[in-house]
């Protein structure tokens, strides 16, 4: 399907197309491993909750990636065997196992804060006040269209099976 069949221009159409293809060239495997430290976007998401919350359980973080327990319980496992969170039992409930950063994890959440800071920093940087309050204007709006997108009836999700390691 060509993007002239959602009633966009040829012209505006191949501006979209040029964009994102010029965005992927930029998005380079490693410029990605640099800002995101080579971490999947769940991972991303897990790191900043226990930044917010420092110690969290696995059904916290299931529900804040909005994924299955069992896929949560994969994705930690897979964190922990690469050195970045640790498990311990709860003092309060031993059946509960809580999820915190280990050294080597709140060093590497604080390098990718750094990377980030450090892109937005540049980027921001090059914006005139008038281009800053654009922007601004830009991405509530963004945000605004993707809240409603949100809250709209959804059909219910495909089941993907994910192996889990």
């Amino acid at each position: 399907m060509r993007l002239e069949e959602y009633g966009l221009t040829e012209e505006f159409s191949r501006m979209i197309t040029d964009y994102i293809e010029e965005v992927r060239e930029l998005l380079s495997s490693d410029l990605w491993e640099n800002i995101f430290l080579n971490c999947s976007k769940n991972e991303v998401f897990i790191f900043w909750l226990l930044y917010q919350k420092s110690e969290v359980n696995m059904t916290e973080i299931a529900d804040y990636i909005h994924v299955p327990l069992n896929t949560a319980t994969g994705i930690i496992s897979r964190m922990e065997r690469n050195g970045l969170v640790v498990r311990t039992r709860s003092e309060e409930d031993k059946r509960v196992v809580n999820i915190g950063f280990s050294e080597k994890g709140m060093e590497q959440f604080e390098a990718l804060i750094r990377e980030l800071v450090s892109y937005g920093l540049k980027v921001m940087g090059s914006f005139t006040k008038e281009e800053m309050e654009l922007f601004y204007k830009m991405t509530s709006k963004i945000m605004e269209i993707l809240r409603q997108e949100n809250g709209k009836e959804k059909t219910p999700r495909k089941v993907r099976k994910i192996i889990i390691e």
